[in-house]
């Protein structure tokens, strides 16, 4: 009888020390943070937030953020699932709206929210509509899911407790000690297996995500492991192509812009862009006179995307798109034809009443007026900006800095605190003509779009080329085209002292933690200095728009820069 108690003291130890084992975490990617995605909705620039579905069925508060100019009005939402399910009783309200809302936006930029129900795990659709047009926002609501090596654990663990049960139920009753052995190694075997995929576990990888690396379905969402097994595998899908559709507005006159993304492998409509940097598609426009459109279409159709534009001048320009394909990457697609525009101008809607201003809250004077040369002080909106910048030399990184106003009060916009797009190299007429620049930029050589990510981008701070940054470091990103085909460059800038200013801050709260959301664009905390790391290829001048948000307003700041080939810079002209 002493040797079974000292066999059961063995197995309570055994299970006390087990418990203290870090238990396996849940596949479960509702962990990750709200999604949020800019849309250019007729003329309005919107940001939809879509915040996490923590329980099911449970509520989908949806939060649409507003920017100075925008048009008041009311939008009409609603929830639809979508996806294929192996049970058709399962999937036969896909497509259907299962829950309507509305939501008025008021004339003050701000938060207008509402909330829509979700009844099930899978793939969704959110419908927007403003009366004329509707765009189809696609997300995923993933489900709680519990991963093989866990539920091995668990069932371990299970086992051991019934079995321990046993083992005392035979030591208090069986005349032979014996007897305990039995139980009791089938206790110490069922710990020994729940320690094992406790331990394993950690090494073994998780399904592709529905949504992000593979199509979700209702299936895969619900249970990846059941549909897809835990391996490690390259989901890559080939580049898509962008089409343009023809374009018959007259200057100044409202139109609508539609995009049609292929399969480059089938010639199929590409349904599985993913939001990237907060938007399905990033849409630039550069027109003649060297104004730029940094805007974001709505999916109306699978693998259609369209925007509406009020191009003010006649004139020939240039259209690129940057996106992600679902397992495929980002793409950086210029259109082979761009678009022209041709006619008479239309009346232009408030004249006498100040500038127009298009969906991104930037005037339309002509930016050849604008633009300026070199480095310096300028005012755009009232707002004071300087630009200084390192020596600008082709093939050596340079830094740039733009101090927006004087106090750190920009506010996030697609995520990062400044954009940056860079076209060139032209020639020094094309750089500064006021009718040549859209045809010039769409055979420019190197087209890229630079993201920065951190107050002071002298300090701390690493790059990436082609993709976005790991979280929870100040970083910068670049992304773009080289002879049509490369990637834009982005070194890590060397210490630079100079056009850093007090002002200049951490990124302390930009990026998420642990899972929470990045702040958006209602918090008004950063800059006032926004830095840039790039490297021109190649001497000639170059088109620079830098873009940052202060006062719920997309400030665009548009440069003319000479780059060296060499010896002194060209940073003034």
């Amino acid at each position: 009888m002493r040797g079974a108690a000292r066999t059961v003291a063995a197995v309570l130890c055994a299970l006390a020390l087990s418990l203290c084992l870090p238990a396996t975490a849940r596949a479960d990617s509702a962990g990750g943070g709200d999604l949020h995605v800019a849309q250019t909705l007729g003329d309005r620039e919107l940001t939809f937030v879509l915040r996490r579905v923590t329980g099911l069925p449970g509520p989908l508060h949806v939060d649409v953020l507003t920017h100075r100019g925008t048009p008041a009005g009311a939008l009409r939402l609603g929830a639809v699932p979508a996806g294929v399910a192996a049970d058709r009783a399962a999937g036969a309200p896909v497509g259907t709206v299962t829950s309507k809302a509305s939501v008025r936006l008021g004339d003050e930029p701000g938060t207008y929210g509402t909330v829509l129900d979700i009844d099930r795990a899978g793939p969704w659709e959110l419908v927007v509509e403003d009366g004329s047009r509707t765009a189809r926002i696609p997300f995923v609501v993933p489900g709680q899911v519990t991963s093989p090596p866990e539920r091995t654990v668990f069932a371990g663990f299970v086992a051991a407790g019934v079995l321990m049960l046993v083992t005392l139920f035979v030591a208090v009753r069986a005349r032979r000690g014996s007897w305990v052995l039995l139980p009791a190694s089938g206790v110490v075997a069922a710990l020994a297996t729940a320690v094992t995929a406790a331990l394993l576990s950690a090494s073994l990888p998780p399904p592709p995500e529905p949504g992000r690396d593979v199509d979700a379905t209702q299936d895969n969402v619900a249970d990846p492991y059941a549909v897809v097994r835990p391996v490690s595998a390259e989901h890559s899908r080939p580049p898509a192509s962008l089409e343009t559709a023809a374009y018959t507005a007259r200057p100044g006159e409202r139109g609508t812009l539609r995009l049609d993304v292929n399969d480059g492998s089938t010639g199929l409509p590409a349904d599985d862009l993913v939001v990237h940097d907060g938007a399905l598609m990033h849409l630039v426009v550069i027109g003649p006179t060297g104004r730029l459109w940094h805007l974001h279409p709505v999916r109306t159709a699978p693998g259609t995307y369209e925007v509406q534009l009020r191009l003010p001048a006649s004139g020939h320009y240039a259209v690129s798109a940057e996106f992600a394909r679902r397992g495929g990457g980002l793409q950086h697609v210029r259109s082979a034809t761009g678009l022209t525009v041709t006619g008479r101008p239309a009346p232009q809607e408030g004249s006498g009443k100040g500038p127009d201003r298009d969906a991104a809250g930037t005037d339309t004077a002509p930016e050849s007026e604008l633009a300026a040369r070199g480095t310096g002080t300028r005012t755009i909106d009232g707002v004071p900006v300087r630009l200084t910048a390192s020596t600008l030399t082709a093939g050596s990184a340079a830094t740039l800095t733009a101090r927006v106003g004087d106090t750190a009060t920009l506010q996030p916009w697609l995520g990062m605190v400044g954009h940056m797009i860079v076209v060139g190299p032209l020639s020094e007429d094309d750089a500064t003509g006021p009718t040549r620049l859209g045809q010039a930029a769409e055979q420019a050589p190197v087209w890229a779009h630079a993201h920065s990510m951190g107050g002071d981008m002298s300090r701390d701070m690493s790059a990436h080329t082609g993709g976005d940054t790991g979280a929870g470091h100040d970083a910068e990103t670049a992304h773009g085209e080289e002879d049509h085909a490369g990637h834009g460059t982005a070194d890590p800038p060397d210490t630079e002292p100079g056009g850093h200013g007090e002002g200049a801050g951490s990124m302390s709260g930009l990026m998420p933690l642990n899972g929470d959301s990045p702040a958006d664009e209602t918090v008004a905390a950063y800059g006032p200095d926004v830095s840039f790391v790039y490297t021109f290829s190649r001497p000639g001048h170059y088109r620079v728009w830098i873009q940052a948000m202060r006062d719920s307003t997309v400030l665009t700041i548009p440069y003319v820069l000479n780059v060296s080939s060499g010896g002194s810079g060209g940073g003034e002209e």
